[in-house]
């Protein structure tokens, strides 16, 4: 009978229960379980694998470059965060409320790592995203547009939760990618989060997109339903021993020329 079970088993492909077979069996017969704890307890062996088997797929799939996590963030040397802000954002209530973030500020600041912990906490909690590199990103949504899968992947795009594009800054961009990256954008609009790591305050957008009206309407979806953290403390680059002097504060130019955000609607 117990050959005819391990060989149920990995029928059914139970790994948790296969590798905690012998171990409970042994268990039950030593402490004379009843049956329906071992029962319960195979099970729960069972559940338990299939978690971390989902959680390690959901973290392959997510594509983060480095294994950084919001608590190996180094909150003591980054003066310009504040730390309860992003705790309460790990609670991920914005990815609930389907809002954007976005993380404004010099490089080095910390807002990649920011984005990325909470990432890795979405992922911990059973959300499927994904991290980009903006300039990757633009070129595979530009790519697609040669062999006509662009529908298809804007659909595989939209729904990430969250989509973390990172270094939306200094890019050279083509005319299609730019509104590619727009039509992404509106598909995702009230739907799923996005989280946006760039140096560039949100006037300069006029001069990385160029198209006045597209920008315009981008920014209005972006931040109708957005948290925006604006970080201007010290390089987090800067070496132990020498002391890390604070950026300057970003640039602003025109500031009239971005739309206020609308107050927030319930979804």
């Amino acid at each position: 009978m117990l050959d005819q079970l391990r060989s149920l088993i990995a029928q059914l492909r139970f790994r948790g229960m296969e590798a905690a077979l012998d171990a409970e069996i042994e268990r039950a017969e030593r402490d004379r379980v009843v049956p329906v704890e071992l029962l319960y307890r195979m099970l729960a062996e069972e559940a338990e694998s299939k978690r971390q088997r989902s959680l390690a797929y959901r973290l392959q799939q997510a594509n983060m470059p480095w294994d950084w996590t919001l608590e190996s963030f180094p909150f003591d040397r980054q003066p310009g965060v504040d730390k309860g802000q992003i705790q309460t954002l790990a609670s991920l209530d914005f990815l609930r409320r389907a809002d954007n973030l976005l993380l404004v500020g010099p490089p080095g600041t910390g807002k990649t790592g920011i984005a990325l912990g909470l990432l890795r906490e979405a992922c911990v909690n059973g959300y499927r995203g994904r991290f980009y590199n903006a300039q990757a990103l633009l070129d595979e949504l530009y790519a697609s547009l040669a062999d006509r899968s662009s529908p298809r992947l804007l659909r595989r795009l939209s729904g990430f939760q969250p989509l973390l594009v990172d270094e939306l800054s200094y890019l050279t961009l083509k005319p299609e990618q730019i509104d590619m990256f727009f039509r992404l954008i509106d598909q995702r609009y009230l739907r799923v989060s996005t989280i946006i790591t760039t140096n560039l305050d949100l006037p300069a957008w006029y001069d990385l997109f160029q198209k006045k009206q597209l920008v315009d309407a981008l920014l209005d979806r972006l931040q109708h339903r957005c948290i925006i953290i604006r970080i201007n403390g010290p390089s987090l680059r800067a070496p132990p021993s020498e002391p890390a002097t604070p950026h300057r504060p970003l640039l602003h130019t025109a500031p009239t020329s971005v739309k206020p955000p609308r107050s927030r609607t319930p979804k």
